[in-house]
């Protein structure tokens, strides 16, 4: 039987959401079940619901109520700027006065700061990596932990690391969680947790009440199209996409992608717009804008755009690329069809997808041995990021990764200046991350499964995927209802994304500085590097990732034999590009020389030979790098580990070389080559690889 107390407290609730959402709109039970554990309980709730349930409305429902009665701010953890953004503009509607601190506004920090302490601030929105800033951890986090009526952590699944998106930040709640007072209520949300990382989740929240629901979207209609290659992919999308009903995202896996993508499609007159974490905030901010107010037919997006972007009539949702994990793939297609009837889910699917997955599955947590000579260098004084690297073999995004999870645990400690080991006991959980790893594979078999169209109904996939128990045959897709998308592609547009997808021609960057903290390990290298030992700007015929030549070059490069025609053809095309193109080379080379190889000698010396025949340019000899370097190691240990291990044999010039490589990966070995040669007297090295490992 409902209380009076419960029915004025639904009464209120209703009204805020009315606010929020309509008139029309009433509380889901769950939502209601939610809002009364956080505000008469003071509870911690997990709330599991598919994207469009109305989560956010959750927490500013229960952050009104808290603040009538007097509670102090709520505090969202959030990890997307583009989320803080939706988020704020939400709150506005129901008279919730929310704030953001994040990287993008540094210079309000501190009057953000004042208001909340004034108690003026009703939200505030911060993210997981702001929690471990030296300041905000020891300043404000404490008084704010104190202090707060609410916390809520959004995209709680990325505080598992059994989840697809684990996000080592997000395990600094734990800190959070010991310093609120002992009646705080906590939320957590997530449209995209399986059994075990709800389990996960709601174990660290500690005696959490679990609300799962429904993980179906009636509005969406998936399915798979397998095409030939990539250009008919384009071209499926110069032809269709205009037919599409409303705006929405087509989603690549790598940020070469997004902007060729959006490139070919804005010269097809099709108004799109490219965004990646590499866009500036400025750019992100009009193309979320772009697209939130239908100027543009779809955002050209990584998973960058992703968790929490709020626009309830998105259209479809279209894949060039399947990501790792069906559970990612779920979360990124939940973006559409959220206040439509229905909304066009599609998979294109192409040959470079399994190639990239490998790529991002190189950056897991690195072996303990890695790690406790980390813990060994830190030891002695605080070294930051790049004074740590020169020491360690690491790439930054790896070392980056483990020093956040050593935080959490407790084994390293970010101070100003960077980090220090506490020398608090560690051990590596070896038998964890093997099973984390296991997972992952078996995410990328389901994934594989479902690009391969294997799986019956595809809704019904994904919802397993989750371990959603009420999952059953959608009806409404591909797999039910067989193929509702047009399968063919124009030869007018399959002739032109050939021709875009066939052009040639990424630069080669010039290394300018050399890496940080090389004296310390015995390089006498440090600063600029004198423009007399530099290469000039370089060319390559194409990225690994690229739509275009991605797949050729992997193939050329994955085995050793001479190089294949095709690819050739490449190689004189850029060339060719180079010589008369608006950024052409300064001068035309004289001579070839080229990096020998000990993986891959017949592609090299071929390479070298044909390029001499074609360009009439004699070939020297070669560059011999005496080290054997892991692709796994940083820039300073690169460095350091070609550093008087270049071995030239006699060369008189008489002009600028040629200096011929297979791939660029970091750089520093064609950069250190030519160092050599320049040092050796050549006037100028010209940079050329078949490819940059990007």
């Amino acid at each position: 039987m409902t209380s009076l107390h419960d029915s004025a407290l639904h009464d209120s609730a209703s009204a805020v959401l009315r606010r929020l959402a309509g008139d029309s709109a009433e509380l889901r039970p769950d939502q209601w079940a939610a809002i009364s554990a956080l505000v008469s309980e003071h509870r911690r709730v997990l709330c599991v619901q598919r994207t469009g349930w109305g989560k956010s409305a959750v927490y500013f429902i229960a952050t009104s109520l808290l603040r009538a009665r007097g509670a102090g701010p709520t505090v969202i953890v959030s990890p997307l700027l583009a989320l803080m953004r939706n988020q704020v503009d939400a709150a506005a509607r129901a008279g919730i006065h929310a704030r953001t601190i994040n990287s993008a506004n540094l210079d309000e920090w501190d009057d953000i700061s004042a208001a909340v302490a004034a108690g003026t601030v009703d939200v505030l929105l911060i993210s997981p990596e702001r929690l471990n800033n030296p300041d905000f951890r020891d300043n404000v986090l404490p008084k704010l932990a104190s202090s707060v009526g609410l916390l809520v952590v959004d995209e709680a699944h990325c505080v598992s690391d059994w989840g697809h998106d684990f996000r080592p930040d997000y395990r600094r709640l734990r800190s959070l969680l010991s310093g609120l007072a002992p009646d705080t209520p906590v939320l957590a949300t997530t449209a995209t947790a399986n059994s075990r990382v709800t389990a996960d989740v709601a174990e660290q929240l500690g005696d959490a009440l679990v609300l799962r629901g429904s993980l179906d979207r009636e509005s969406l209609r998936l399915g798979v199209l397998r095409l030939p290659s990539p250009a008919h992919r384009l071209a499926w999308l110069a032809d269709h996409l205009p037919s599409l009903t409303g705006s929405g995202i087509i989603y690549t896996l790598t940020v070469a992608a997004a902007a060729d993508t959006a490139a070919f499609l804005r010269a097809r007159g099709i108004a799109v717009a490219a965004y990646s974490g590499q866009s500036e905030d400025a750019d992100r901010r009009a193309a979320e804008d772009d697209l939130l107010n239908n100027r543009i037919k779809a955002l050209v997006a990584t998973s960058a755009l992703g968790m929490g972007f709020d626009k309830p009539d998105l259209g479809f949702v279209i894949h060039l690329g399947a990501p790792a994990s069906p559970i990612a793939y779920y979360q990124q297609v939940g973006r559409a069809g959220r206040a439509v009837s229905s909304a066009d889910v599609l998979l294109l699917p192409g040959p470079e997808d399994e190639a990239i997955w490998r790529y991002f599955a190189s950056l897991a947590f690195p072996p303990a041995d890695q790690v406790h000579n980390v813990l060994s260098v830190l030891s002695d004084k605080p070294l930051s990021t790049p004074a740590l690297e020169a020491r360690v073999e690491l790439k930054r995004s790896r070392l980056e990764l483990m020093l956040k999870v050593l935080d959490v645990d407790g084994a390293v400690r970010r101070v100003r200046g960077g980090w220090v080991a506490t020398g608090a006991p560690w051990e590596h959980d070896s038998a964890r991350y093997a099973r984390i790893d296991a997972a992952r594979v078996a995410e990328q078999d389901s994934m594989r499964s479902y690009a391969q169209g294997s799986v019956g109904c595809r809704m019904e996939f994904l919802r397993r995927c989750l371990d959603d128990p009420g999952a059953a045959p959608c009806g409404r897709c591909d797999g039910c209802a067989g193929e509702w998308y047009p399968t063919s592609v124009s030869p007018a547009a399959l002739d032109v994304a050939s021709s875009h997808l066939g052009r040639t021609g990424v630069e080669i960057a010039v290394r300018k500085m050399w890496p940080t903290g090389l004296n310390a390990v015995g390089v006498p290298l440090s600063g600029k590097i004198p423009p007399s030992e530099q290469a000039a700007p370089g060319r390559a015929v194409g990225r690994l990732s690229d739509l275009g030549w991605g797949d050729r070059l992997r193939r050329a490069v994955s085995a050793d034999a001479p190089v294949p025609d095709e690819v050739f053809s490449g190689v004189v095309s850029s060339l060719a590009a180079w010589a008369r193109g608006d950024d052409a080379w300064p001068a035309r080379p004289t001579s070839v020389v080229f990096v020998a190889s000990r993986s891959r000698p017949s592609l090299v010396t071929s390479l070298a030979s044909r390029i001499g025949a074609v360009g009439r340019l004699p070939v020297l000899g070669s560059v011999e790098v005496m080290a054997t370097l892991s692709s796994s190691v940083n820039s300073a240990q690169r460095v350091r580990g070609l550093y008087d291990s270049i071995a030239l044999p006699a060369l008189s010039f008489d002009g600028p070389v040629l200096l011929v490589d297979d791939f660029v990966d970091s750089g520093w070995t064609m950069a250190m080559c030519a160092r050599a040669l320049r040092l050796a007297g050549a006037p100028m090295v010209l940079p050329f690889a078949l490819a940059l490992n990007g």
